[in-house]
């Protein structure tokens, strides 16, 4: 234990916190913090706070906040993709679409099939240009995070959008709710979170990986983890391909072999993190009401 901030579990862990590294607070006031994405050229963080429709904006080098965007189409996960442009997964208006430079948004994927998406969760883009993305349905399901509907496709499922086609096509489809969604650093594997205990009792709360082929196809799918406190939502990867995941107790690392190594206690139930920073070794945390960050001895995957 450190000083109350994390809980060692394996030797592993050791080198991977420092025992004077402190939870930050560096904001407070959303309903429910979301997808957060960091931008190195502006050292900046833009995160959701889905129920509040708006997006939430962090200044790494003054600590002011203020207010991204809103409305926000209920926006929930955030990505930057390599030409430092901002990906979002918008509950409110069904759809993954893209910020340009100017300001003005590219719609990169809404309907399947001529069928409306249910409501895109989380993004990533791979190097080669491709946009993976989870559709669950929690932003259908009330009012709460989006607007109340039926499902048309019927089902949660992972996509990929066609980087010259812009073809959108179905990944993976036996999931209940996919969640959270990212690549291990040299984009082999893509690991992918179901939280189907939400909707189904005794359902999926793990993470699942796979093998990604050349052509963007998934296969060998396998359990890799099963959260044990809460259920994981979104998560990333540092350079080492450890995962530092969300859980209801707070961030959980685990080994790339599957091994719960240690955790970092925060006192909100965790939604998303991101690795910022100028070295890409401050853990931003997405929590509840709350963003918060702490500095880690590790750097996140580069993603951009």
């Amino acid at each position: 234990m450190f000083r109350d901030v994390a809980v060692v579990l394996d030797d592993r862990f050791q080198h991977l916190f420092k025992g004077s590294a402190r939870l930050e607070k560096l904001y407070e006031g959303c309903r429910w913090s979301e997808g957060p994405a960091y931008f190195p050229a502006g050292r900046y963080v833009v995160w959701s706070d889905i129920p509040n429709d708006r997006m939430m904006r962090f200044d790494e080098t003054s600590g002011a906040v203020s207010v991204f965007r809103h409305p926000a189409g209920y926006s929930n996960g955030n990505t930057v993709d390599r030409e430092g442009r901002l990906v979002t997964c918008e509950h409110g208006n069904r759809r993954v679409t893209r910020t340009e430079h100017d300001g003005s948004i590219t719609v990169l994927a809404s309907h399947h099939q001529g069928k409306r998406l249910n409501s895109p969760n989380d993004v990533v883009v791979k190097s080669d240009g491709s946009i993976w993305f989870t559709d669950p349905a929690y932003g259908i399901d009330s009012d709460y995070e989006g607007h109340k509907a039926e499902s048309e496709i019927g089902a949660c499922h992972v996509y990929r959008v066609d980087p010259r086609t812009g073809d959108v096509r179905i990944v993976g489809d036996d999931f209940v709710r996919p969640n959270g969604i990212a690549f291990s650093p040299d984009e082999s594997r893509l690991y992918v979170a179901d939280t189907g205990a939400t909707h189904v009792k005794d359902g999926p709360r793990h993470i699942r990986v796979f093998d990604v082929s050349a052509e963007g196809d998934l296969s060998n799918g396998k359990v890799f983890a099963t959260c044990t406190a809460g259920l994981f939502d979104g998560f990333r990867l540092d350079h080492a391909g450890h995962i530092w995941t969300s859980a209801g107790d707070g961030v959980h690392c685990y080994d790339p072999d599957g091994t719960l190594i240690g955790k970092i206690l925060v006192p909100e139930t965790v939604a998303n993190v991101v690795f910022g920073g100028p070295k890409r070794n401050r853990l931003y945390i997405c929590a509840t009401t709350s963003l918060y960050a702490i500095m880690l001895p590790v750097n996140g995957a580069k993603t951009f």
